[in-house]
């Protein structure tokens, strides 16, 4: 059977990352050692209340039935309530949408909204999925916004083109480079959406990965936001989740809408005991501040973090501290690809800046997803390399 791909298929470029993780695979099947800097998975188990709500809610053969594609009632109303306390944001329940993890809405808001021929304003570098899954799979045209390290790796809005565009993709903390944005530059944000009438899609996944007292705002916090945007939020970060895929969308009910009524002929809901189980998880909030276990989680990643940067430095790769996430975005001096190749042959793996965008290039992505033992092999390998 000789069968062609669409062409809104044909046209998206090779996924970079399915190359690294066929490499990965090989040099563990040889027997290398390796050591993976370059997935953004967590390693630290989900907490003990997301654990034990787990087995009890799939206990429940109740909970093995079909959901509703916005989600569970309950659900809802503690996504709710944890924007309440989180970000002193109101929501009401059809403000929000239940997701398969935030890459899933992502992915499928642009269904709802953008036509064949549409621009759509993609940060550049950027998870891929804002450009290739959501754009160029509804046909609509990526446009590229830089992300410069002389601009903080934040879009100058004097310089997009936002002529014909109808969504904006925006993320922050960011992936990959890890930059971190105040309340000022998401006004920014706002006014540019809603003078150009844009959808503002704004992926907020990383709000609670944070170090040395930074906490990231929500684009809601913003007067007039609720016009214009929608946020996207999973627990897998968060909640050391990334396998169980449960998140969700808020914000402007008519952008809710729309991605719900995409959901609905795409899928059937999230598994109900998965949402059981974030409600639990969710209301280990009692109030902005992060819950116990999930100051600890952040104290252990940045320790991580302040070992990996200072020994990059030390070897001759200056990089910053992130305030968030679990990623490093260091200058590599060079080809990207030749850098990650380079690591690779001595059993490190790391992310090619060039798989996130043009201007990712010159780059690479290091995570610290790792214990701290395993980051100092990896580094001392790295050092091995550079003497």
């Amino acid at each position: 059977m000789n069968t062609e791909f669409a062409d809104r298929i044909k046209r998206l470029p090779p996924y970079l990352f399915a190359e690294i993780e066929k490499q990965i695979k090989e040099k563990k099947a040889a027997g290398v050692d390796l050591i993976s800097l370059s997935i953004g998975d967590p390693d630290l188990p989900p907490p003990k209340i997301v654990l034990d709500t787990l087995k009890e809610e799939t206990a429940n053969p109740k909970n093995h039935n079909y959901s509703f594609s916005q989600g569970e009632p309950d659900f809802r109303a503690a996504v709710t309530e944890w924007y309440k306390k989180r970000f002193g944001v109101d929501l009401a329940q059809d403000q929000v949408v239940a997701l398969l993890g935030s890459k899933e809405g992502i992915a499928n808001v642009a269904r709802a909204f953008v036509n064949p021929g549409d621009n759509v304003l993609v940060p550049d570098p950027a998870y891929p999925v804002y450009a290739n899954g959501s754009t160029i799979l509804c046909d609509g045209i990526p446009v590229a916004m830089p992300l410069l390290e002389k601009n903080g790796f934040k879009p100058d809005f004097n310089g997009v083109k936002a002529k014909k565009a109808k969504m904006m993709f925006l993320n922050y903390p960011n992936n990959p480079t890890a930059a971190t944005v105040d309340k000022a530059f998401l006004k920014e944000a706002v006014d540019f959406a809603r003078d150009n009438n844009n959808i503002l899609c704004y992926d907020n996944a990383y709000s609670e990965i944070s170090y040395d007292s930074y906490k990231a705002p929500s684009i809601l916090e913003i007067d007039g936001a609720m016009d214009c945007a929608i946020e996207f939020h999973s627990l897998s970060k968060t909640f050391n989740m990334t396998g169980d895929r449960i998140g969700f969308a808020v914000g402007c009910k008519q952008l809710v809408t729309g991605l719900t009524k995409v959901k609905s002929q795409i899928d059937s809901g999230l598994p109900v005991y998965t949402q059981k189980v974030a409600v639990k998880a969710l209301g280990a909030y009692k109030s902005a501040e992060p819950p116990e276990f999930l100051r600890k989680n952040n104290q252990i990643m940045q320790e991580r973090r302040d070992l990996l940067v200072n020994t990059l430095c030390d070897i001759g790769f200056p990089c910053e501290k992130p305030k968030a996430t679990f990623y490093v975005w260091v200058n590599c001096k060079g080809s990207s690809m030749e850098f990650a190749a380079k690591l690779l042959n001595v059993g490190v793996a790391v992310t090619p800046g060039v798989g996130f965008g043009e201007h990712g290039e010159g780059y690479a992505r290091i995570t610290f997803t790792q214990p701290k033992e395993r980051i100092a092999e990896a580094c001392e390998r790295i050092r091995n390399l550079y003497k």
